[in-house]
């Protein structure tokens, strides 16, 4: 057991609120423990000028942390200001596009939003997961509306964090494990048991390809939980098969 009663291979517990902000054509918010996330996806009729004219679409994010989502304020900026901020930006916007067919989405971009209002570890990870739903629900607007033709959604993204805590593989770390983890990895997935992206450094130790095989398999299956959440709003339009 974890300090939080968690079994090693428990997701902590995950709610998800749609269409929470009012004004934008798709949002969420996302909480995964004490983790807590505003997610929210805003049509742009162009797209940028290296795509004009090809028929694609594109989607881009940006990521922050509010002043206060952590233990002490932190400074506000700007994505262009930080690397880290630049970095899981690219990070959630390559993750999202792996589940949009561009060329479905026609000449039109979506801006995916993630605001960190309580950070307690996984924050990109949590982004990933409901800036997804907040694309689909932007996507679904568009579609209602005639705007497209045909949903342009090829499968579902989730992402989720692991680490490796004294050769015990643990899901979904909160600061505190995050912070004692030996290794801890990143794993960006789709509900076709493909990876987008894995992200990870054994900053206290070094791991095996057993344990690497461990650690995977155990994203597989919080993924795979994740997929299921995300269904209860978007599943109406884009059903999850469990394969």
């Amino acid at each position: 057991m974890r300090l939080d009663n968690r079994k090693l291979n428990e997701l902590r517990a995950v709610h998800i609120r749609a269409e929470v902000i009012r004004n934008a054509e798709g949002s969420v918010e996302i909480e995964m423990g004490n983790t807590r996330v505003i997610c929210t996806a805003s049509v742009d009729p162009s797209v940028p000028k290296w795509l004009s004219g090809s028929g694609s679409g594109w989607i881009s994010a940006e990521y922050g942390m509010l002043p206060r989502s952590t233990h002490t304020r932190i400074t506000r900026e700007k994505a262009a200001n930080s690397g880290r901020t630049q970095e899981i930006s690219r990070l959630i916007g390559r993750s999202l596009r792996a589940g949009i067919d561009m060329k479905a989405l026609g000449e039109r971009q979506i801006q995916v939003d993630c605001d960190v209002i309580q950070a307690d570890g996984g924050t990109r990870t949590a982004s990933i997961t409901g800036g997804f739903i907040a694309l689909a629900l932007a996507l679904k607007f568009l579609h209602n509306q005639g705007t497209i033709l045909t949903m342009p959604i090829k499968n579902y993204v989730a992402a989720v964090s692991v680490g490796l805590l004294r050769d015990n593989v643990l899901l979904d770390l909160n600061y505190e494990e995050d912070s004692a983890c030996g290794v801890d990895m990143n794993f960006v997935m789709t509900d076709k048991n493909e990876f987008v992206e894995i992200q990870g450094t054994g900053e206290g130790t070094t791991f095996s390809k057993a344990q690497m095989d461990a650690m995977c398999d155990t994203a597989t299956v919080g993924c795979r939980h994740l997929y299921a959440k995300q269904a209860e709003i978007i599943g109406s339009f884009f059903p999850f098969k469990i394969s």
